[in-house]
């Protein structure tokens, strides 16, 4: 797909068709294998059917059905029941009389570890626990650009992470609140997606603050960034 895209791509340079800024940034992101947007890829596409005589390309999508993780059952231990601590505690008077001095720190020891039996107990029946995840990401969802402001054909690096598994929309809005760029994109094993996009084109005719939106199925976040025509 990337050769026959880098093909496109040089010959619309060497016909002189297309804005030769945007056909020689993705010519080199297909040069240097580096991320390729869906909007370069629809932008070379739509040139290459108008000027090649290129056909358009028939994609069969295959709807992947994720396999739910088998979370293992947790077998809680059971603590002792209260007859055995009241019997151990009733024991435990009758050993301190029949002893004798020299047995005295003895015995506190095994007062000590009969306290500490007692707490656990009470502590298990309390239902208190302190389960921590050392790979959970901090943030559930965000987004970010790499610049905050930006000019007409500029690349604007969008990234940003998310709790979920599968995809999460992306928008930009002008100032006019009017849909001007979107786009799907996949979210990776450890939380994170990036995308490209080309400022410029319909709807970004005039100058003003943008709004970038993210939709992960669950929740929407958005971020802002400026905007020169």
């Amino acid at each position: 797909m990337t050769d026959s895209l880098l093909d496109d791509v040089k010959a619309l340079l060497d016909k002189d068709f297309g804005d030769d800024r945007i056909l020689k940034q993705i010519c080199r992101a297909c040069e240097n294998d580096e991320l390729i947007s869906n909007y370069e890829r629809n932008y070379v596409t739509k040139l290459a059917e108008k000027h090649l005589g290129r056909r358009p390309e028939v994609v069969q999508t295959q709807t992947s059905v994720e396999e739910t993780p088998i979370v293992p059952d947790v077998v809680i231990p059971e603590p002792p029941s209260i007859q055995q601590i009241q019997t151990f505690q009733s024991a435990l008077p009758q050993r301190i009389l029949s002893s004798n001095s020299k047995n005295s720190k003895l015995m506190l020891g095994i007062g000590g570890v009969a306290l500490v039996i007692i707490i656990a107990v009470a502590a298990s029946f309390s239902g208190i626990s302190d389960v921590t995840s050392p790979n959970l990401i901090s943030d559930t969802l965000s987004i970010q650009t790499d610049l905050s402001s930006y000019d007409t054909k500029d690349i604007i690096s969008i990234s940003g992470v998310s709790d979920t598994s599968g995809t999460v929309n992306l928008s930009i809005e002008n100032k006019n609140n009017e849909l001007v760029w979107t786009e799907q994109v996949s979210i990776k094993s450890d939380g994170r997606y990036s995308t490209l996009a080309i400022a410029g084109g319909p709807g970004w005719e005039s100058s003003g603050t943008y709004t970038i939106n993210i939709d992960n199925g669950v929740e929407t976040k958005s971020n802002t960034f400026s905007f020169t025509a």
